[in-house]
């Protein structure tokens, strides 16, 4: 019995780290290369402005690339769709730093996309299918807690690596991390789809519709915080640059003590969900969003205050990070055999959701201020009324459960 524990306990560590390996890829590829902006588009005769477009162009790969491939996990596994997407990530990131145009460069982001959009998708599926719903819920926080670390490392490492060498470094860089991903997922990660786990027997009774009346609210649930997250990170440098005044050096300090403020939050959620139930920690998450959007009025309203500013900013990590990472549980939870699939909505909506807002409020002349506050007050009611609306796990949850306790 101890032996079959210990190697139940090594398999659950090696999913695990084969999860965390496929989605960092993501994150990843938006933070490292930034410092080296300037460089690149003195090298490929491009403005920075144009080379901005990377982001969008990047992000673009990873929807596109959703539409289909979480079709492809659930049809022919998770292991070979993971191997293509970390061989598909290197290739575009070496080819990405040896780019002599910027036409060539924002192509190799375009495909840098598609790479970390089928690892990411994958990295989900796996957690379905190997976790629980109370282990993927603590699991995910920890996850999210992880990947705000990535926006507060990877310009360090990048700043560190320009010291010394051209940006293109910083491209085989990502080319080594696709690789060692690629080796991960080649040698280490075990197929998931086809082994049999409780999971599946409770589940596969059940239809696993994608128009599921809970499956649907936590996509609009999830969707709302990604966009307010985003919108947050995309007007902080207008807020604290322009509005408050930061240096570029006290903006970068600002915004790492809020990434770890984020980061100790996801840590905390797992030992919070051994105490209050999930719905309460999701209340919770809007209840601190919601707060967070006061606090950065009455900043705005009293004269410009950087500390109030900081106590909303902290806050909106904090509800972030308190409430994703259950939602993308619940969300995952009635799937067994769609769970590819049910990553590659949810990422397709979040991605889409977050990318039109912006687009929007930018073509409309909404303030920087008034485009956080707009998107943070949203995201709090619609997720107040989904919860109050959908507060029942599905069945499918249930019968998850009660096989566990079996």
């Amino acid at each position: 019995m101890a032996n079959d524990y210990y190697k139940s306990e090594v398999s659950m560590s090696r999913f695990l780290m084969c999860g965390f390996a496929l989605v960092l890829l993501y994150p990843t590829a938006i933070d490292l290369y930034l410092v080296g902006l300037p460089q690149i588009a003195a090298d490929l005769a491009a403005t920075e402005s144009q080379l901005h477009m990377a982001f969008s162009i990047y992000l673009s790969g990873m929807a596109m690339t959703m539409f289909f491939v979480g079709r492809l996990a659930d049809r022919f596994g998770r292991k070979p769709v993971a191997i293509m997407g970390a061989s598909i990530f290197a290739i575009a990131s070496w080819f990405g730093g040896a780019a002599q145009t910027s036409e060539a460069f924002l192509q190799m982001r375009f495909f840098q996309g598609v790479g970390a959009g089928c690892c990411y998708v994958v990295a989900f599926a796996i957690l379905r299918d190997t976790l629980d719903d109370q282990k993927r819920a603590k699991v995910l926080s920890m996850l999210n807690g992880i990947t705000c670390m990535i926006p507060v490392l990877a310009p360090v490492f990048g700043h560190l690596i320009m010291l010394k060498f051209p940006w293109p470094v910083l491209f085989m860089a990502m080319a080594g991390m696709g690789a060692l991903v690629l080796l991960i997922s080649t040698f280490i990660l075990k197929e998931t789809l086809a082994r049999s786990n409780p999971f599946s027997s409770s589940v596969s009774t059940t239809s696993e519709s994608l128009f599921d009346r809970f499956f649907i609210s936590r996509v609009v649930f999830t969707s709302m915080g990604v966009t307010a997250i985003l919108t947050y990170v995309n007007t902080s440098p207008m807020i604290f640059m322009e509005v408050l005044g930061f240096t570029r050096g006290e903006y970068s300090t600002a915004m790492a003590l809020l990434a770890v403020v984020g980061m100790l939050t996801s840590f905390s959620a797992p030992v919070a969900l051994a105490y209050f139930r999930q719905s309460t920690l999701l209340f919770g998450s809007q209840i601190l969003t919601m707060a967070s959007a006061l606090i950065i009025l009455a900043a705005h309203l009293n004269g410009e205050s950087s500390t109030l500013y900081m106590m909303g900013f902290a806050l909106v990590s904090m509800g972030f990070s308190m409430g994703f990472g259950v939602a993308m549980s619940q969300a995952l939870g009635p799937f067994s055999r769609k769970a590819g699939l049910a990553s590659s909505v949810l990422g397709i909506a979040q991605i889409c959701c977050s990318a039109l807002y912006i687009w929007l409020m930018a073509w409309l002349g909404v303030s920087a201020i008034y485009m956080l506050l707009i998107a943070l007050t949203t995201a709090t009611v619609i997720g107040m009324t989904l919860i109050l609306l959908t507060s029942n796990q599905p069945h499918s949850e249930l019968n998850e459960e009660i096989t566990c306790a079996s």
